[in-house]
């Protein structure tokens, strides 16, 4: 029983299931899968390095599943030509974080793709509908990388509110299974963007001992702040901070960021080192508060089916917990979809 929303019909998707952009990490390799899953793949255009996004968006151009491209907003202003390398491939969307998506709003249109704006408040939103977003991302502090302060089930429900049923409402911060989607879904989201969750995932592209990290983390283990930003010397604007896991690293600075500011040449030297090295006792693990619900490092297609699955039980009333999520209650019976 597909659980079909409005985000599902706009995207033309299966499931109500959005891989989240994470720079680098989310490649057309997990893309292809995510979006061959029912779910809906978006390449981590990041900061904007275009021979990457050149190999990456051409090998998608051959993907016959819906697929998005997302940037930083306001590092992609500095780059704006890298808009055209995106849309040469033919994503069905554009998605636009941590800045004003105006200037880029028109091109995105005129070219057929759908415009995604992840928003952290109600003013980045009124911002972002203003310009003609199809899809607001409601992003809570719980989210890996980078962010704000509002929690997910505070902000949500003021997006849906503020929304008022003209675009679908995303909910991101603190989802890795099908509880989290059903949750979001009762709090009037159209569905779920999720990153740690797919971070952990095979056909990832980031360091397998990363993955490893995420896996073993528990609750409660990461951190939001300016430490991680401050130590590769890449500040962001207000109010956007990092969060990531709890590290060496992270436990000698917090608490000393002013002392960190005077050292950061040399600080971001050894960053840099310990990054190219591997080395994550120093280097960051960007990973948000789901980090307690992930155990496997699994495929990407299983993990979008084991969502879908626990989310459709759940909201169909099939069960109550998360026994055996793989398994469909018999009383669900066959066809049909749940309609939100």
């Amino acid at each position: 029983m597909p659980i079909e929303t409005s985000l599902t019909r706009l995207l033309e998707i299966e499931h109500p299931i959005l891989l989240a952009p994470m720079d680098i990490v989310a490649g057309s390799r997990l893309v292809t899968v995510v979006s061959r899953a029912g779910g809906f793949g978006i390449l981590g255009g990041g900061y904007g390095e275009k021979v990457w996004l050149e190999q990456e968006t051409a090998k998608l151009a051959r993907l016959s599943a819906p697929f998005g491209i997302g940037f930083i907003t306001w590092s992609l202003a500095k780059r704006p030509e890298l808009l055209d390398v995106a849309l040469a491939a033919r994503p069905s969307a554009i998605m636009l974080s941590f800045g004003d998506p105006a200037p880029f709003a028109p091109k995105i249109k005129s070219a057929g793709a759908r415009l995604i704006c992840q928003v952290q408040d109600e003013a980045m939103a009124r911002q972002a509908l203003d310009a003609g977003a199809d899809i607001l991302i409601a992003q809570g502090t719980e989210a890996g990388g980078h962010g704000a302060s509002r929690t997910t089930a505070d902000l949500v429900p003021a997006i849906v509110d503020l929304a008022a049923g003209h675009v679908p409402v995303v909910a991101a911060g603190g989802i890795a299974d099908g509880r989290g989607l059903a949750a979001m879904m009762m709090l009037g989201a159209s569905g779920v963007l999720l990153g740690t969750r797919f971070y952990a995932s095979q056909e990832a592209d980031g360091a397998e001992e990363a993955k490893r990290r995420i896996c073993a983390a528990n609750s409660g283990t990461t951190v939001r702040g300016i430490i991680f930003d401050l130590s590769r010397n890449n500040v962001w604007p207000a109010p956007f901070t990092g969060r990531c896991l709890v590290n060496d690293h992270a436990r000698r600075w917090i608490g000393r960021e002013v002392e960190l500011m005077q050292n950061v040449a040399a600080v971001a030297a050894d960053y840099v080192a310990a990054k190219a090295a591997g080395n994550f006792d120093v280097a960051a693990v960007i990973a948000g508060e789901a980090v307690g619900l992930i155990h496997d490092i699994a495929p990407a297609a299983e993990i979008v089916e084991r969502i879908a699955i626990e989310a459709e039980q759940l909201l169909a009333g099939g069960r109550n917990s998360v026994t055996a999520p793989q398994i469909l209650s018999p009383s669900l019976g066959g066809g049909g979809s749940l309609r939100m």
